[in-house]
């Protein structure tokens, strides 16, 4: 573990990119937003890079993207630096009209040919996010011409085939769709590299914010944007690396910090303490447990549902996981279009021990569960193991680093696997492709999504999946993935636990702060201090 840092400020008076230093202080000052939070997963704040937790989450204070979800609805999608567009009657060309009174923070007005460069840029780099542009057919040598800006304000996109225009539209809203300054990017490119050397700790954004700094496992310090038409509330946010939840609260009660961001267990010992409020919100993060259809025994369908009902989830959210990990049973996020809430499963032993029998195993069977070997996890595989042994199946547990999980999974070389996923970008075919969709079930296979590392290949619901990708009216799209998503729950062999939520504890006086459902949508420019 990281050591512990002690949070650490700079006075008014130095430079913005100078640490701050409130030892021993009462309160943080009053144009300041501390935040103590686990920042050592930032690679780069290049938004065409950053593709972790907390870099995405910095990039959609800096940055904007031609369009948004809703914050209200998530089935609406509204502009941000578009003000209206259109799609061809043949689904393939986009068109985008920027709104006329953006500018980036250097002063210079946002144009179409910057939103051009930006998504060119985005699939050229081919860094980790390029496949949500670059899944529209978009490639380094043709990105120029599919991409262009027609005049200053208006944008055309021209993609492979037709898709969902909520689909392709959800994509760009996503952190690499981020439109930075062209000018100002290259201006500061070295060797071919784009710029990305120089934006790693910069930014080039016309969101509410800039970076001013970023010190790796250190701090992050973003100031208001000076060319912003409406201000941030708060002109400077610091967000300072303090590994251990314990410490975040502990400099939140002495009054170093305004916002603790990792609380987990640690929220107990606030009960009674007055001064201190919890946020919440439900992230796309889903705890699950995957099945691999190469075992003969948990290849059988009635084998499979017999899981699925062995298993107490409600005991496991409850004592194992407070607060953090609450049920959620379909394989798209609560929040997300299309997703199905309410719990299909329960524990129910008689129904689940039938089902064994249906299948030919009255006397149960023995398998390999693999799981990383911290909490929850291994508290989580333990419970699984206590239920799944009132049935007759006897699990071997297999501790290790998540990591080595992640990689036995990748090499399908395990029986049942206790996993986490969180979506790529806010858009159903993010999870509907990943637990449905597997063309090629062969070792050798190019799409390798959770699907194929679980040996599972059923046609009809990888086929709906593809479809409804293509699906053009948004609201027979979202019936088709709440459709898929009942269907999935009855055949795959996808055992959907949980949901995270994340917390955020604040001070007295500090408002406005609410986390996203993912990171990018945490916006710190509505946050004032009283």
């Amino acid at each position: 573990m990281l050591t512990r840092r002690r949070l650490i400020a700079a006075p008014a008076a130095i430079a913005a990119t100078d640490l701050f230093a409130w030892q021993g202080a009462a309160a943080t000052p009053g144009n300041v937003v501390v935040m103590a939070k686990q920042i050592d997963d930032v690679i780069s704040l290049d938004p065409h890079e950053s593709f972790e937790y907390t870099a995405p989450e910095i990039c959609g204070n800096c940055y904007q993207r031609l369009v948004l979800p809703d914050p209200r609805d998530a089935n609406v999608i509204r502009g941000d630096l578009a003000e209206r567009w259109e799609v061809s009657p043949d689904g393939l060309t986009f068109t985008f009209h920027l709104k006329s009174d953006v500018t980036f923070a250097s002063g210079n007005k946002v144009t179409a040919e910057d939103a051009a460069f930006s998504l060119i840029r985005g699939v050229s780099m081919n860094k980790a996010p390029a496949f949500i542009i670059a899944q529209f057919g978009f490639t380094k040598d043709n990105a120029a011409s599919r991409i262009r800006a027609a005049d200053p304000a208006t944008l055309v996109l021209t993609i492979a085939q037709p898709r969902a225009p909520s689909f392709v539209l959800n994509c760009l809203s996503a952190t690499v769709g981020s439109i930075v300054e062209k000018a100002l990017v290259m201006a500061n490119e070295e060797e071919g590299d784009w710029g990305s050397g120089w934006l790693k700790a910069k930014s080039a954004g016309s969101g509410p914010y800039v970076v001013k700094s970023w010190r790796a496992s250190e701090s992050i310090v973003l100031e208001a944007n000076p060319s912003t038409p409406a201000p941030p509330k708060t002109p400077r946010i610091v967000i300072r690396h303090v590994a251990e939840p314990s410490a975040q609260l502990l400099l939140l009660e002495k009054g170093d910090a305004d916002v603790a961001r990792n609380p987990l267990a640690e929220l107990q010992s606030l009960a009674g303490k007055p001064g201190l409020s919890v946020v919440s919100a439900a992230r796309s993060s889903l705890l699950y447990l995957s099945l691999n259809q190469r075992n003969a025994d948990l290849a059988q369908p009635p084998v499979r549902q017999a899981i699925k009902w062995a298993i107490d989830y409600q005991s496991m959210a409850t004592y194992l996981t407070p607060g953090r990990w609450t049920v959620h049973q379909a394989f798209l996020p609560s929040g997300f279009p299309g997703a199905i809430t309410g719990e299909a499963f329960r524990q129910d032993l008689p129904r689940a021990k039938a089902l064994l029998v249906e299948a030919g195993l009255a006397d149960g069977f023995a398998a390999t569960l693999d799981h990383s070997s911290v909490a929850p996890y291994s508290d989580i595989a333990q419970a699984i193991q206590s239920d799944l042994g009132k049935i007759g199946i006897r699990l071997t547990l297999r501790a290790g680093e998540q990591r080595q999980v992640i990689a036995k999974t990748r090499a399908r070389d395990y029986d049942i696997a206790l996993a986490a996923w969180g979506s790529d970008y806010f858009d159903p075919n993010s999870n509907a492709e990943a637990f449905n969709v597997n063309p090629d079930n062969s070792d050798k296979a190019a799409l390798r999504t959770l699907a194929w590392r679980a040996s599972w290949q059923d046609t009809d619901l990888s086929d709906r999946a593809i479809a409804a990708a293509t699906e053009p009216d948004a609201g027979r799209r979202v019936a088709a993935y709440e459709r898929l998503q009942r269907d999935a729950q009855s055949r795959s062999p996808f055992v959907i636990l949980m949901q995270e939520t994340e917390f955020a504890v604040i001070r007295a006086g500090v408002r406005g702060f609410a986390l996203g459902e993912t990171p990018d949508r945490t916006d710190y420019a509505a946050i004032s201090k009283t």
